[in-house]
């Protein structure tokens, strides 16, 4: 490889459910360490995200088998996510809620960990919550929208409508996570 060629820090891999990619870090090792990049506007550009990141959030989530989710924000402050695990290793969902989308209510899953330097590129119209399958996990997140508390709608993780298989016996969830709706017949998703 050339010194002008550029380095490609990602492999970008493609799911069931179109849109959703898997972004697979590619660190540059030596006998320090390595250096790992978690972003990069024209790497990310092409898979699909042409917003800017607004926001970055970290959560730390303490004990193994805690449910976080299934969050998102109605348009015109739809989000796109990027989801990284910065120590553990936490089962990462996203469940399609696109009006109209043939995979609509479909839900993927992945293992996202420090070990396996994979993040999830989650497009805009998709819900998304983890389960923690270590204790002291921590997750980073980069989001093209602030938070809306206007837009904010959420899925009930407990929801057997969605089929979610969680990997463990969930131990706990927060109290306003415990308390969204349930799917019905008069959910029709997000228009984008």
């Amino acid at each position: 490889m050339s010194e002008d060629t550029p380095v490609k820090r990602f492999d970008f891999q493609t799911t069931p459910i179109a849109g959703l990619m898997i972004a697979q870090r590619n660190p540059i090792e030596d006998h320090r360490g390595f250096f790992s990049r978690f972003f990069c506007a024209d790497e990310f550009f092409q898979p699909g995200l042409k917003k800017s990141i607004a926001q970055i959030n970290h959560t730390f989530t303490r004990n193994r088998g805690a449910v976080r989710g299934l969050h998102f924000q109605y348009p015109p402050h739809a989000e796109v996510k990027i989801v990284s695990c910065l120590k553990g290793e936490i089962f990462d969902v996203a469940v399609d809620i696109r009006k109209g989308s043939p995979t609509f209510l479909r839900w993927h899953g992945e293992i996202l960990s420090a070990a396996n330097k994979r993040s999830l590129l989650i497009p805009e119209g998709f819900a998304h919550g983890f389960q923690a399958l270590s204790e002291n996990c921590e997750v980073i997140y980069l989001v093209s929208a602030s938070f809306h508390p206007q837009s904010e709608g959420a899925l009930n993780v407990t929801d057997t409508s969605l089929g979610i298989i969680w990997p463990l016996v969930m131990t706990e969830t927060s109290e306003k996570d415990k308390h969204h709706s349930f799917i019905d017949e008069n959910f029709e998703g997000v228009t984008l």
